[in-house]
């Protein structure tokens, strides 16, 4: 799935929305001291309070919500896996029966519970529905309406809640004139931010594809590999952050440690070229022969096939890797290039970081900021300043 394809099912999760169905809601609530189930819970979604699934609408969204290859990945499942979670999610999907869709899923609620002790009670919410996005008119004089013929793309979705305890508050009484304790003994079900998920199959170009699932993370670069392995039986995944550092490495075994900001500006602008050629397919990759075309296309000299090769065998163990190029980039059109000194802290784009330099000024180290036009500070303009001298001619 790419960004777009989860965006459109994610502005799908709202109330009264006829391009949504949800058929059912399966809850589970897990207690931390025994890992045991406490109680579970099926139902129509339709058969919730208005306020309920408005609850549960916002929280299906925060688990499709997040950057890919930061938050949300979309993994692949293993294969010859005993007791497969790709199957009884597939044999969820396609059962007609509740009883048996409740089995599948307590089925995948073992597995949660399996050599995990979770820190607070949980509860796991799973839901059965069916996402429609309508075709495109073939034409404007196309007397057919766009919404009477749609792509049907039926998906389990699973979110993970964890609880909190309820705050002890004093409240005021009117009637009798008094200050009151109020104490609340029912846990609070944290529906704001969900600590794991998952979205099955995965919905790519209007097709759905069963050998990969969309898994959520709770935060940015902090993935469950317990639920990854354990429960989803899905491939381990790099993340956005660790291929950009495997490329860095990369690069210095490539070019060395140093290198001047109009070069790696360069760097950022052939893969900025790479991807806006690819902009409407899939996330192009770079393999150690794509990688030896930017460096050497950047200006970075003695680079070679085998050189670049054997970076990748030594940095990643394996010089058949791809890299995906948005994740080796900095976000290109904002100031994602943090520059930090004792001095002062400096964020750039990469496509400007060509006018800052590092140079030797009177024996000092300087960093250089090329600008178009006078800056301004506090409401005063600066004065530019004559630092470079004429040297003084020999004496005769």
């Amino acid at each position: 799935m790419n960004k777009k394809d989860i965006a459109n099912i994610r502005k799908q999760f709202k109330i009264n929305n006829d391009l949504l169905k949800i058929n059912e809601i399966f809850n589970v609530y897990i207690m931390k001291e025994s890992s045991e189930i406490y109680h579970q819970q099926s139902l129509p979604f339709e058969l919730l309070e208005e306020e309920q699934k408005d609850l549960f609408m916002s929280n299906f969204k925060k688990v499709l919500s997040g950057q890919l290859d930061e938050k949300l990945f979309e993994l692949k499942f293993q294969r010859d896996v005993e007791n497969n979670s790709q199957l009884i999610l597939h044999q969820g999907l396609l059962s007609n029966d509740t009883e048996e869709w409740k089995g599948h899923m307590l089925h995948l609620v073992e597995k949660m519970l399996k050599d995990k002790q979770y820190e607070m009670d949980i509860v796991v919410t799973f839901i059965r529905g069916e996402y429609m996005k309508p075709m495109k008119r073939q034409s404007e004089e196309a007397e057919e309406s766009e919404r009477n013929t749609v792509y049907s793309h039926p998906f389990i979705l699973c979110s993970m809640n964890k609880t909190q305890d309820p705050k002890k508050e004093l409240l005021f009484d009117y009637v009798e004139k008094e200050f009151k304790y109020n104490f609340i003994v029912d846990p609070i079900i944290n529906l704001k931010a969900p600590i794991s998920g998952f979205l099955f199959p995965c919905i790519t170009d209007n097709a759905a594809d069963v050998n990969h699932v969309l898994y959520s993370a709770e935060k940015a670069y902090e993935l469950n590999y317990h639920f990854i392995e354990e429960v989803l039986n899905a491939e381990e995944t790099m993340t956005a952050q660790e291929d950009k550092i495997v490329f860095e490495e990369i690069v210095k075994k490539v070019a060395g440690d140093q290198i001047n900001t109009s070069t790696l500006s360069n760097v950022y602008d052939e893969i900025h070229r790479v991807l806006e050629e690819n902009e409407e397919e899939e996330i192009p990759k770079l393999d150690y022969k794509d990688v030896e075309n930017v460096l050497k296309s950047s200006g970075i000299e003695d680079v070679d096939t085998d050189k670049v090769e054997t970076a990748f065998k030594r940095v990643i163990d394996d010089e058949r890797y791809e890299l995906k190029a948005s994740s080796v980039i900095p976000k290109y059109t904002s100031k994602s290039i943090k520059i930090k000194t004792k001095i002062a802290d400096i964020s750039v784009s990469p496509q400007d970081l060509r006018y800052v330099r590092q140079v030797q000024l009177n024996g000092k180290l300087c960093l250089m900021i090329e600008v178009e036009e006078n800056t301004v500070i506090e409401g005063f303009e600066m004065i530019p300043e004559a630092l470079f001298q004429k040297a003084k001619e020999t004496e005769e």
